[in-house]
């Protein structure tokens, strides 16, 4: 590129000139390409060490004058090819006006204005585009890394480091280049060059360490290798980037989402030394997850900025010390001591924010006043002036609210009139429904005589305690969180609460706020659809919580119909999974309908992050965190519980229904109290405190069926000695009790003993260990699905299991590679995890094509992407543009593995519809439409003949002379029953069998075509003289037999119009043979004579080619040339053979004229080793990053 000129004292320091004329010098770095003996070396090891090579680019241009020592560079570039351009531009466009000058200074000033007025000239082209955010440096990093690994301009490079790679006992120092796909390394030291290319999707563990061999290391692990990494500036950094980049791997390989960066990202007032864009977003990203999770906010908030300060707490009397954080709907506030306060106000429940008077014991104090009259008072901003009209900014934006921050239980309304109840009939969601309003133990217990027991009085004790503290705290989503809350919520919600409780504590309640009427118009959307996951829900209506009075009736069902049909409608990638409904039971109990669903979407999406998929990754991934956990806390147990493998048995039911389905119900929903308060953590918890209870029991177990059994029995008796509801009989407890069941354990205790040995457990650390595990779930799941798809493919192609094994890495790898670099087609629509595993991932031609030249067989040389394109039309059965695996195993078999027959007829349909696209038989077409109706009328004379003999050729297979005996045992199988519909429907789904006689004739440009694809076959085979004699021979020998067959195609056409009889195939013969002409007569009868008794050996097909021989020879039968020249069956096949009415031939003389040939049928018949495809394939990669960081100068030496 050109530059502008800067000065250059010593042009041959580190350098080597090239060109050189009296102005210009053309010059190579040294080290750069090949030679350049040890300063060469020396030169190269330091670009690499000191990263100079950044920002050296090995080519330059050098402006010189003859009395000046002072040279100028007007230009670089990272490839000959473009440096070549620029020299070739200044010797045609500078070089003759500038020798005219007189003066140096004056060429000087004028070359200089002139580049400069180029540059200006591209930066204002460049204008109307979009400008990189990234510095200079970091540009040209990200080149170096595109030219050292052969990546595209769409690979973009987050950010490199430097470091040292340990291949072995020895550190390679080089720089560490981590972009959105691809880990890659590069380091040359003293001629050794080490290059390295990890893809994302390929770790299965990520970890940083630090032994004695490896001090604070990285190692980064895949299927088949470790790789070290050590020795850098800020390792945390470093391994924090890598995990977000992994992360996006999985969620890539998960639900086939691309990274996609993130435009609404704010742009910095300033260019960051050395930070990507992409740096920024991910850094971004990675804040505003931490920011989502800690105040349970909706996915898309994003955080504006967060600053220190104090906030004024009424109930305590003090300032707190924390961090406020301001995003686009939320002004948020965390202490700096953990569970000391926590608060959320939502801009839409602000009223007025303003700048209160400052005082040295109040410095910089804002106030911010809600709708519901509470006030909050910060201190200590830092900058009040920008936080407030920051603010101001983002209310002006927020729409204004009419819920107000009201308690759901003040908006039960009154029974509906029956005017509104009719305006709302014919709707499936109304309010005047009773669970509308209601959760449904309201509704049951509202009619209940007032309970004046002991544990009715202790359930208003703590609802009295409740309304202490919302009058102390506040009420809503602007209550204080304190200690004091949490404590309130471990002993238990009181059921009146319970729905408000958990919509506040969720976030959900701030979800429905800002969705007002949502969950009526998804219902209506819903309801009435048919689906897979209708189906689901609607067989496992009746299996949600049976013993439960609430679900004994429609109106329960009902309720909880609408609800998991609205999910599954608002999120088909999770549609429905089995433990949804005891969930959605649970949240139906305590909860009006629109709240549950609410709360069944922060279940889902948030809380519990990919739990309820198609797979339960969530699910798995937190098995393994509690594995990883109870190793941790609870060694031994664990030893003994892996070899049992009980572990991984028990925990999933556990974590996928919160313990309600192995819990009593009103133990259970105890735990459910405490997860919507506290997360995930407490699950983890209370799991291991059941461990740590049964401890001795496990240890004393001797098989995976009594560990279970006493993990089984003690959690049905643990119970809640508080609940006011009658008891609800837990189905498991009941068929396990015995004779002398267990000892009750109160859930309070249990409850309590797991925050007094566990409650060390902090949400932040579970995140890292999910992420690890993640990692290993979603390889596992990749694993398994390659081995699904190898043993269904096993029966199907004659590939070897390791063959298929490579084949679908390969052909997995195109179809990823395809997805984060661009296609015509979009990820989602090549890739759907509801489909089985063969048919998931699919490639489209572009990506067929760089397999088919890579794996195929027959390289055709320049004709390679035509056949390519062919087989691809030929292989898309359902023409919707894509082809997955199993097609693509089907078509590369057919190539490796058929024998000579199959070979040849899938060579043969590549040159015949549908196989050719429509620009290729265009002249067809063309020919279609030139002749005159007389052929399209012989076609429909001919029509119900054909049809005829279609529908007998498609069924059984029916003896000469058995006709009439078929015809009368069909009509007396009418007659008796229905088992000969069924026999028919049957037949009808088999796949025919296609013979060689099904294939269509092929016309003379065809057969061109087909040779040429021939001739370029052979092209690098070592007896390629003897195989172009060959295929010389065999296309004249078919040249004559197509010219045979215009005779008789043109008699049979006679005696069609005549209606004559066809006469019996022996006198034809001779007839046929008496009307050709000698010579050619001659030729066909020694071709038949030759072709007779080979092709009785070769064919495996149903008919012998033995009989099709004296067909090629042009002893053709009337009956059959009509058949083939009229082609009813197909338009497409009419289409090929109307080309030219008066020369076509079919494949059984194309089989039976290269049977006459050893050489081709050698060629074909050879087997040959799609592992060396496969090798060179692998390794492709890796000779395209040589290729790429040679200097292109040397292939031009070399070429020269």
């Amino acid at each position: 590129m050109w530059i502008q000129p800067e000065e250059v004292l010593l042009a041959g320091a580190l350098w080597v000139s090239e060109r050189a004329n009296p102005f210009f010098i053309l010059q190579r770095r040294r080290g750069h390409g090949r030679g350049g003996g040890l300063s060469g070396l020396l030169v190269g090891t330091l670009d690499v060490v000191l990263d100079s090579s950044a920002r050296v680019a090995p080519y330059r241009i050098l402006l010189q004058t003859a009395d000046s020592q002072v040279y100028w560079n007007i230009a670089c570039a990272s490839s000959r090819k473009e440096i070549t351009e620029h020299w070739d531009w200044l010797e045609t466009n500078l070089l003759q006006t500038i020798s005219i000058f007189d003066n140096d200074e004056d060429v000087t000033t004028f070359v200089k204005g002139k580049i400069s007025g180029i540059i200006a000239e591209e930066n204002r082209l460049n204008q109307g585009e979009e400008q990189e955010e990234d510095c200079g440096k970091f540009r040209e990093a990200e080149l170096k890394m595109r030219r050292l690994f052969g990546m595209p301009d769409e690979e973009k490079l987050v950010n490199y480091y430097s470091c040292s790679y340990w291949k072995g006992r020895v550190p390679r120092q080089g720089w560490l280049y981590l972009s959105v796909n691809h880990l890659c390394f590069y380091s040359f030291l003293l001629g050794k060059e080490v290059t390295l290319v990890v893809q994302w999707t390929e770790v299965t563990q990520l970890e940083k360490n630090a032994t004695l061999v490896f001090p604070e290391s990285v190692r980064v692990s895949t299927r088949h290798t470790e790789h070290f990494f050590s020795m850098f500036l800020n390792i945390n950094d470093t391994f924090k980037l890598m995990e977000q980049l992994a992360n996006i791997a999985m969620r890539q390989l998960l639900d086939n989402e691309a990274f996609a960066a993130d435009l609404s990202l704010p742009k910095p007032t300033k260019t960051l030394k050395n930070v990507s864009a992409l740096k920024r977003d991910l850094d971004a990203r990675a804040k505003n997850e931490r920011y989502r999770m800690m105040f349970r906010l909706t996915q898309d908030e994003r955080l504006d900025g967060h600053t220190d300060c104090t906030l004024w707490t009424p109930f305590a009397k003090m300032h707190v010390v924390g961090q406020l954080f301001i995003s686009n709907n939320y002004i948020c506030f965390n202490s700096r001591e953990e569970d000391l306060c926590q608060l959320i106000i939502p801009l839409r429940e602000v009223s007025i924010v303003e700048k209160a008077d400052s005082s040295s014991v109040l410095p910089c104090p804002v106030s911010i006043s809600t709708k519901n009259k509470m006030n909050f008072l910060f201190a200590n901003l830092k900058d009040r002036e920008f936080l407030v009209q920051r603010i101001s900014d983002f209310l002006q934006r927020t729409p204004d609210s009419s819920w107000g921050d009201t308690s759901p239980l003040s908006l039960i309304g009154h029974p509906a009139s029956a005017a509104s109840e009719s305006a709302h009939r014919g709707q499936h969601f109304h309010p005047g429904l009773p669970t509308a309003s209601q959760g449904l133990l309201q509704l049951y217990h509202q009619d209940a005589p007032e309970d004046l027991g002991p544990k009715a009085m202790k359930e208003k004790m703590k609802e009295e305690a409740w309304n202490i503290h919302f009058s102390e705290f506040g009420r809503g989503v602007c209550m204080y969180r304190t200690s004091r809350t949490r404590e309130l919520v471990l002993n238990g919600i009181p059921e009146r609460l319970r729905g408000e409780l958990w919509l506040l504590f969720s976030g959900a309640q701030n979800e429905m706020a800002a969705h007002p009427g949502y969950y009526g118009d998804l219902v209506e959307q819903a309801m009435g659809l048919c689906s897979l996951a209708t189906e689901e829900i609607e067989r496992d209506l009746h299996r949600s919580m049976p013993e439960h009075c609430a679900f004994q009736n429609e109106t329960g069902i009902a309720a909880l119909r609408r609800v998991l049909t609205a999910y599954a409608h608002r999120n088909p990638g999770i549609g429905y999974c089995q433990a949804m409904n005891i969930v959605t039971s649970v949240l139906l109990l305590y909860c009006p309908e629109e709240e549950a669903f609410w709360l069944l979407v922060a279940l889902c999406e948030r809380m519990l992050p990919d739990y309820y998929n198609t797979r339960v990754v969530g699910a798995l991934v937190d098995q393994g965190v509690f594995e990883e956990l109870t190793r941790a806390f609870l060694p031994l147990l664990y030893e003994h519980m892996q070899e049992l493998g009980v572990i991984s048995t028990i925990s999933l039911s556990w974590f996928l229904t919160l313990f309600l389905s192995v819990m009593p119900f009103d133990s259970a929903v105890l735990l459910v109290d405490c997860f919507f308060y506290e997360g995930i953590k407490v699950i983890f918890q209370v799991a291991l405190a059941v461990l740590h209870d049964n401890m001795d029991a496990l240890l004393s177990c001797s098989d995976e069926g009594e560990a279970m059994t006493i993990l089984g029995r003690y959690l049905d008796n643990v119970v809640n000695k508080q609940t006011v509801a009658p008891p609800i009989p837990h189905l498991h407890a009941l068929l396990t009790s015995g004779d002398d069941p267990p000892p009750e354990i109160d859930v309070f205790e249990l409850i309590k003993s797991s925050y007094e040995k566990f409650g060390s457990l902090r949400s932040d650390v579970i995140e890292q260990m999910r992420f690890k595990q993640r990692l290993k779930v979603i390889q596992s799941l990749e694993d398994t699905a390659k081995r699904s798809v190898v043993r269904a493919m096993m029966t199907e192609s004659a590939f070897s299991i390791e063959e298929l094994e490579e084949l679908y890495c390969l052909f997995k790898s195109k179809h990823m590679t395809s997805c984060y670099w661009g296609s015509s087609s979009s990820a989602a629509d090549r890739h759907d995890p509801s489909l089985p595993y063969l048919e998931q991932y699919r490639i489209d031609p572009a990506q067929f094509s760089q397999l088919f030249a890579a794996l195929a067989p027959w390289i055709c040389g320049g004709h390679t992407t035509t056949l390519s394109a062919r087989l691809f039309r030929l292989l898309d059965q359902n023409q919707d543009g894509l082809v997955n695996f199993k097609e693509f195993i089907t078509g590369l078999s057919g190539m490796y593995h058929g024998d000579m027959t199959e070979k040849l007829k899938l060579l043969y349909k590549l040159h015949l519809p549908p196989a050719l696209c429509p620009e290729e038989a265009e002249s067809a077409l063309e020919a279609t439409n030139f002749f005159t109706d007389d052929d399209q009328e012989s076609s429909f004379l001919s029509d119900p003949d054909t049809l005829g003999q279609q529908e007998m050729t498609s069924g059984e297979e029916v003896k000469d002379g058995g006709g009439d005996s078929e015809e009368k045992k069909v009509s007396e199988d009418r007659v008796k029953d229905y088992r000969y519909y069924l026999r028919m429907w049957a037949k009808e789904k088999e796949p025919k069998t296609e013979t060689i006689k099904d294939l269509p004739r092929m016309n003379q440009e065809q057969f061109i075509d087909l040779c040429k694809t021939l001739y370029n076959m052979f092209s690098e085979e070592p007896l390629e003289q003897q195989l172009y004699h060959s295929i010389a021979t065999v296309a004249s020998l078919l040249l004559r037999i197509g010219e045979v067959g215009k005779k008789f195609n043109n008699g049979s056409k006679k005696a069609n119009d005549l209606t004559v009889q066809v006469p019996p195939p022996d006198p034809q013969r001779e007839e046929g043979l008496g009307e050709g002409e000698s010579g050619e007569s001659q030729v066909c009868q020694a071709l038949a004579e030759a072709q007779l008794e080979p092709a009785d050996e070769e064919t495996k097909d149903d008919t012998s080619v033995s009989s099709y021989s004296v067909v090629s020879s042009g002893s053709l039968q009337c009956e059959d040339i009509a058949d083939d020249t009229v082609l009813v069956g197909s338009g497409e096949q009419r289409r090929g053979s109307v080309l030219d009415v008066d020369w076509s031939i079919t494949f059984e003389q194309v089989l039976a004229s290269l049977l006459t040939e050893p050489p081709l049928v050698d060629y074909f018949e050879r087997k040959r080793d799609i592992r060396v495809k496969m090798a060179a394939c692998k390794a492709q990669r890796a000779v395209e990053r040589q290729t790429s960081s040679a200097s292109d100068h040397e292939l031009t030496q070399h070429a020269v």
